[in-house]
This record gives C-alpha cells, sequence and structure tokens, in this order.
C-alpha cells in the first residue's frame, strides 16, 4: 500500500492575496458574500474529507510507464489540487478473484470511488456493482461487453459506474499517416492480441497509410500480424529482425509488452518503431518515430472531476467511446522531445487532426472487414 498527502507547494498556491488596494465605505458591504463563499468552500472540503479515491492495478503496477502509471498519476494530480485522499492497491495475483479482493479492500478500507484501467476489470466491475451501490466505479478502456460476470453472464452498468474506450482508429489513422508522410514506404503493424481495441488501431492505421499514399502518389507496403500475446519474446523478436532485415523501416506495435521485440530488432537492424497508448518514447529511446495514444489522463481527471462536482448523473449508468469529437481524447505526441517525424510537421499533423475532429476524416471503426486500400497500397497480412 502507498499513501500520497497533498504536496505543499500545492498550499502555498492555494492562498489567495489579501493586500488591500485601499480603505472603501463599501468594503463592509460586501463581506456577507465572502463570508458566505468561505462557509461554503468549507462544506465542500468538509465533504471532500470524507472521500476516498482507490485505483487498482490490472496485471502491472504503477511504474509500468503505461496504463496503471498514467492512471495512478492521474489520480494523485486530482487528489492533490482538490485535497481528497488517494491510495493504490495491486492485486495478489492476474486473477478476477483478485482483482475482486483488492477493490473489497479498498472499500473496506474507506475508498468511495473506485478507479480501474484496462478490459480485465469487466468481471470484476460486473460482481461488485451492485454489491456496493454506494460506492462509485469508475474505469477507462472497458466496455460493456467486458462485464460479464463470473456465471459468464453480460451484466447491465449500474447507475454508479462509468466506463468509457477510445476511438483507437483515431490513434491508428494518425499514426499512419504521418509515418508515410514522412517518408516511410515499408512499414509493419505487430499487434498482440486481436481483440477489438488492437484491431482497431491496426486498421486505423492502415487506412492512414492509404490516405497519405493517395496523396502523395507512393508505393507503400505493410507487413500485418497478430503475435497472440501481449508480451514479447524471443520468437517474436525472431519475426521482428526478419521483418527489419527483409527492408521493414518502422512497425507500430501495439499490445501490451509485446513492443519490447520490436524496439529489440529495431536497434539491431537500424529500423524504428511506433508506440501505442501513452508516449513510450521514454521508454523506447531514440528509435521511436511517434506513439498512437489515448486520453487516459483526460477521461480519468475529467470524470472524477464529474464526480466531485457533483455531476455524476451525467455519467452514472453509462458507457462512452471517446474520440476526438469528445475531445482531446487521441493525438500523437507534439512535444520536442518526442515529435520523431524528420520532414511531416505540426502544421500538417493539425490539418488531419482538424478534418478528423470535424468530420471531414472519416475513419472506419470496422473490425471485421480489412480496410479498403488504393492502388498504392500493397498489405500482407501475415498469419
Amino acid at each position: 500500500m502507498k499513501k500520497r498527502v497533498l504536496a505543499a507547494f500545492l498550499a502555498t498556491a492555494m492562498v489567495f492575496s489579501l493586500t488591500a488596494c485601499g480603505s472603501k465605505a463599501e468594503a463592509p458591504a460586501e463581506q456577507p458574500a465572502a463570508e458566505e463563499k468561505t462557509e461554503e468552500k468549507a462544506e465542500e472540503s468538509a465533504e471532500k474529507s470524507d472521500e476516498k479515491i482507490a485505483m487498482v492495478t490490472d496485471s502491472g503496477d504503477i511504474t509500468d510507464e503505461s496504463f496503471n502509471q498514467i492512471t495512478w498519476e492521474t489520480v494523485c494530480a486530482y487528489g492533490d489540487a482538490n485535497g481528497v485522499e488517494y491510495e493504490y492497491y495491486k492485486p495478489a495475483e492476474d486473477t478476477d478473484e483478485e482483482r475482486i479482493n483488492a477493490i473489497d479492500l479498498a472499500i473496506s478500507e474507506g475508498a468511495t470511488v473506485i478507479v480501474m484501467p484496462g478490459y480485465l476489470f469487466g468481471p470484476a466491475i460486473a460482481e461488485e456493482q451492485d454489491l456496493y451501490p454506494e460506492v462509485t466505479f469508475i474505469a477507462v478502456d472497458v466496455t460493456e461487453f467486458d462485464l460479464v460476470n463470473q456465471a459468464g453472464e453480460n451484466v447491465a452498468l449500474g447507475e454508479n459506474t462509468y466506463i468509457c474506450s477510445f476511438q483507437e482508429e483515431q490513434a491508428g489513422y494518425l499514426a499512419g499517416y504521418g509515418a508515410v508522410k514522412d517518408g516511410y514506404t515499408k512499414l509493419g503493424f505487430l499487434g498482440g492480441i486481436a481483440v477489438p481495441a488492437v484491431i482497431r488501431y491496426g486498421f486505423g492505421y492502415i487506412q492512414g497509410i492509404n490516405a497519405a499514399a493517395e496523396e502523395m502518389g507512393v508505393d507503400v507496403s505493410v507487413k500485418y500480424f497478430y503475435g497472440g500475446q501481449f508480451f514479447g519474446d524471443e520468437n517474436i523478436t525472431a519475426r521482428m529482425e526478419g521483418w527489419y532485415a527483409d527492408g521493414t523501416e518502422v512497425v507500430f506495435a501495439c499490445g501490451g509488452g509485446i513492443y519490447t521485440s520490436a524496439v529489440e530488432a529495431a536497434n539491431n537492424h537500424g529500423g524504428k518503431v511506433i508506440g501505442v497508448d501513452v508516449d513510450q518514447k521514454p521508454v523506447i529511446g531514440d528509435c521511436c518515430v511517434t506513439s498512437a495514444m489515448k486520453g487516459l489522463h483526460a477521461a480519468v481527471y475529467d470524470a472524477l472531476d464529474k464526480y466531485f462536482n457533483g455531476q455524476w448523473s451525467e455519467l452514472g449508468g453509462k458507457s462512452e467511446q471517446l474520440g476526438l469529437t469528445q475531445g482531446d481524447y487521441i493525438g500523437l505526441p507534439t512535444e520536442e522531445a518526442s515529435w520523431g517525424f524528420k520532414t511531416f510537421t505540426q502544421d500538417e499533423y493539425n490539418t488531419v487532426l482538424a478534418g478528423i475532429k470535424d468530420g471531414s476524416i472519416a475513419v472506419s471503426n470496422d473490425t471485421e472487414n480489412n480496410p479498403t486500400v488504393g492502388s498504392h497500397v500493397t498489405v500482407d497480412y501475415v498469419e
């Protein structure tokens, strides 16, 4: 267990300047309003002091530089900024039973809001939301299809639960479009297990590649493969070694830790990798061109803010799929240290980003049929 407390600098930031600009006869007339505001603030603080946010990790931990870490850092940021206690819990094992046990423990220790990252929490939510109707559950990257109880039955969302997933196809599109615009013509996609989120990433990637290739009139080839696992190993690495040796320039590695195999092979052959979910440049290193990101921070922070500001009715019992039309929930990292493109500019990026936002660029979320490509693109779907 690990507890975090309000940082000292936040206390300083909350101090208001009390220096008067001069005495005025009207000043006393404004005093009651100030007192009322002070009382309201005190009441809000008292209410929040009774609250506690618990974040439960999935199969990883809060230093995984991915879902768990981003979610935990967001909980910390929100708690610190708003004076709400928070704590994280790591299940003893990667099982539904232990995730349920971790939630039970958090609630027994006073948690009123449970935050969970990843589809693995579907069964736990299905079991716990009705058992604890007074507790609020927030889960990111979870869909209604994931809410299956231990009897194998799909369970409806409770009013105390909010889940959201992301339009990964948009992030994949941006990454594929940018790669081709940057001059890459031999690309690869390494997926983990072919679950809908991974497929949407991959099919969006193909659509972005196709759009850029058609615009530029260049021929592009793509190797496309699902490794059937969310971790790298010597077999996956060997396959990636073969791709890079055969001329593949950049691989979009999408599926948990499977990226490690792509990175190892890329470094051995001078190749490049595209990261996923979060900005992976700090982890992958110089071979990282960009990352197809989900707005995990924004989704968690916004949901917590709705809850603590009395707007839970806008979220409770709902499942949302967040994309660029809903807000800044999808994108590529634009910080100088993470912008690995050489010729694809941020102005060009902002143009295609705006096109997806306003609907002038349509990205299909169809996961049943391979994306249609033009004469400039050849995709080899490797079995």
